[in-house]
């Protein structure tokens, strides 16, 4: 019995002490585990010390990351919630400021949006700097306080609102800004080249247009060649009385060719009521005088009109003494300009009519690039309330006005005339000689002239001597009587031309020059001469 009873206290005593050891095991594994623990978190504690959230660039490294992944899991979910709304924050920073140097960069005159890009990312910088966000949400380092937390959420995501709704609006504009800025350097280039092809073509049509065509050389050696060889046939012959007599209708061309007064003279009497009643004064220089007097009695002008040629140097008072423009033709500056007096004078001789036709009380001038469609004489008709010229107005809106012919700087010019008056046209003009002399335009026209000298009131030329030398004593036209423009505008509506009493070639592209436009060529070409056999020999390729 007592062996049993100690038997039973035996076994009891081994399975109580084994239980004790068991639990002491597990007591000191636990331990263990938990001061691995507290010594890991120390070590991280350590190794990455808390930094404040105001910073510009949210840490990136790995440990930076351990130790944010252990907040949000260990401690205070608020502050993942934090970091993510500083990092939208900080990425819409950036974007902004992005769009800002791509904005200046382009050079866009919208400097309000780039106030607005700029304010935004200050705004932004100042948000997370006021001291309530920095005091409990950035430098504490307890627990994140929810309100203040919501209301620093509301305003980035406000701001962020404002910054989206910014970027979509000037990304378009930006995109299409980027376009038209490329368009322009492209427009730009092009026009560079443009303007210097426009330079190139004006010289060339400038150098096309003052050269004598090999035709028009042909045609007058031809006829130089016939004067020599046939010198019976062109003696000189005793004026006509019909050249002063002042009833009839007297015409004034100056010109060096030949063929173009020939085909202002056909059109002039092709179109005219009594073509027996015309007088047509042709003047040109002392080289031209042969053949322009061989082919006018070669081919008279048909339906008993007049034709009276001469050279300048028949008009003795056309000398040095007289005419300011020939006085300094000797002096070195005028040598160096080559210049050749004789064409330059035969522009000049519209301001010495009265002088050279002293008979006469009206005269019409024609300039040889000019074609006439229907009968002129209703000019001879027309009062010109004692003016002296009657023209054609040229001006249109700001342009052709004597603005852009004489120099307003100038006092003189100032003080003489109107810089919105209107321009008219040489080519076609019926001047009153009578009046002519009674105003003194000849001395006005040399005075002014001579104050000019250096060219200061006005560049040399025909136009703007005409549009002072006549300013007060000049009646306008009806427009119907002169059309201008086909030498250089291929615009001119047909029914404009074909209602117009003289249609003028003014400009480089002369009808009788390969560089004519074609759609008016055919206008000068039908009252060419075409049965006269020098014009076929020398082939004008009309």
């Amino acid at each position: 019995m007592a062996v049993a009873v100690r038997g039973s206290r035996a076994g009891s005593g081994f399975g109580g002490f084994s239980l004790r050891s068991f639990f002491s095991y597990r007591i000191f594994v636990s331990a263990m585990f938990s001061l691995l623990f507290i010594a890991t978190i120390s070590v991280l504690l350590t190794t990455n010390p808390s930094t404040p959230h105001h910073d510009s660039a949210l840490p990136t490294t790995g440990n930076a990351y351990m130790r944010r992944t252990f907040l949000a899991l260990n401690s205070d979910p608020l502050k993942t919630r934090l970091d993510l709304i500083y990092k939208q924050a900080n990425d819409h920073v950036t974007l902004v400021n992005a769009y800002a140097a791509y904005a200046r960069k382009l050079k866009l005159e919208i400097s309000r949006q780039m106030r607005m890009f700029d304010d935004l990312a200050s705004n932004f910088s100042d948000l997370q700097k006021k001291p309530s966000y920095r005091t409990s949400l950035f430098e504490s380092d307890g627990p994140v306080d929810e309100d203040v937390l919501r209301q620093f959420e509301k305003e980035v995501k406000d701001k962020v609102k404002t910054a989206r709704l910014m970027i979509t609006e000037s990304k378009e504009n930006y995109d299409n800004q980027l376009k038209i800025q490329k368009l322009k350097d492209t427009i730009f280039a092009v026009n560079e080249l443009l303007i210097k092809a426009k330079k190139n073509g004006a010289f060339a049509s400038s150098i096309a247009a003052r050269s004598i065509p090999k035709s028009l050389h042909c045609l007058a050696m031809r006829l130089v060649e016939e004067r020599i060889s046939h010198p019976e046939k062109y003696k000189e012959e005793e004026p006509s009385p019909e050249f002063e007599d002042p009833t009839l209708y007297h015409y004034a061309i100056f010109s060096d060719n030949v063929i173009a007064v020939s085909v202002v003279i056909r059109s002039v009497v092709n179109n005219a009521i009594e073509p027996w009643r015309h007088v047509f004064h042709v003047v040109t220089d002392r080289m031209n005088l042969a053949p322009m007097k061989v082919w006018f009695k070669m081919r008279p002008v048909e339906r008993g009109a007049y034709v009276e040629v001469k050279a300048i140097e028949d008009f003795t008072f056309l000398n040095s003494s007289y005419v300011p423009s020939l006085q300094g033709l000797a002096t070195k500056e005028t040598s160096k300009r080559n210049r050749n007096p004789y064409s330059s004078l035969l522009h000049e001789l519209r301001f010495y009519m009265p002088e050279m036709y002293p008979k006469l009380n009206k005269i019409l001038f024609l300039d040889d690039d000019v074609v006439v469609q229907k009968d002129l004489t209703g000019l001879w008709n027309i009062d010109l309330d004692g003016k002296v010229n009657g023209a054609v107005e040229t001006c249109f809106g700001s342009f052709r006005r004597y603005a852009q012919y004489l120099n307003f700087s100038h006092p003189l010019i100032r003080e003489r005339f109107n810089p919105r008056s209107c321009a008219w046209a040489y080519g076609m003009n019926i001047f009153d000689l009578d009046a002519w002399r009674q105003e003194g335009c000849t001395e006005q026209y040399h005075s002014w002239q001579n104050l000019n000298e250096n060219q200061t009131l006005y560049k040399s030329g025909t136009s703007a001597a005409g549009l002072i030398t006549f300013y007060s004593t000049t009646k306008s036209l009806d427009k119907s009587w002169h059309v201008l423009g086909l030498g250089y505008n291929p615009s001119i509506s047909m029914d404009e031309i074909n209602n117009a009493a003289v249609i003028h070639y003014n400009g480089h592209m002369k009808p009788w020059l390969d560089i004519a436009m074609n759609q008016y060529k055919n206008l000068w070409t039908k009252y060419m001469d075409n049965g006269m056999e020098f014009v076929q020999m020398c082939n004008f390729g009309l």
